[in-house]
């Protein structure tokens, strides 16, 4: 599928989650398991090259897409969470937002010291949450070789906020 066919499998949502917001759903491409399926199929082609041992989805959408592209890659994948949703010890990263501020947890035993590992969310924004995921994962010991989404917003300038390769399967500019 190309790109403008895969985009007509993402809808637009006015003034969601509040007014002045267009919101890019992907349930809509989801839900349709031929889009689903090529979109996977073109998100597993730009990642491999990286060489990931494990992937990282950020909580939650992102574990739409990193949980069956690991399992299509033969790796591991992990969790990034928001605060007190994972058992067991955990390390955790604050960051800022343009509204305030956040945190992201993972589990402290959920990577081996150097493993290579590629985070991925659904959408590339502003970019202030993935770059806390991939200093979390940092802080945790691994190497992170590049981050994807689906969805980027280029208007945005998020990637310009990351210190690794950004991979993206479908952009918009405005």
């Amino acid at each position: 599928m190309t790109e403008s066919e895969l985009k007509r499998h993402i809808r637009g949502i006015p003034d969601f989650p509040k007014p002045g917001i267009l919101f890019y759903d992907i349930s809509t491409l989801l839900r349709n398991a031929q889009a689903w399926k090529a979109a996977m199929a073109a998100m597993a082609e730009r990642i491999t090259p990286h060489r990931p041992q494990v992937l990282a989805g950020i909580e939650s959408r992102g574990f739409l897409l990193a949980a069956p592209l690991a399992l299509e890659l033969g790796l591991g994948f992990i969790m990034l969470r928001k605060p007190r949703k994972l058992p067991g010890a955990t390390i955790g990263l604050d960051y800022a937002l343009e509204y305030g501020t956040d945190r992201i947890e993972m589990q402290a035993d959920a990577i081996a010291p150097g493993q290579r590992v590629v985070l991925l969310d659904d959408l590339l924004a502003t970019g202030g949450t993935m770059a806390a995921g991939v200093a979390l994962l940092r802080q945790a010991g691994a190497e992170v070789p590049a981050a994807a989404a689906m969805l980027e917003l280029t208007f945005l300038g998020g990637r310009r906020r990351l210190d690794v390769p950004v991979e993206t399967l479908l952009t918009y500019d405005e």
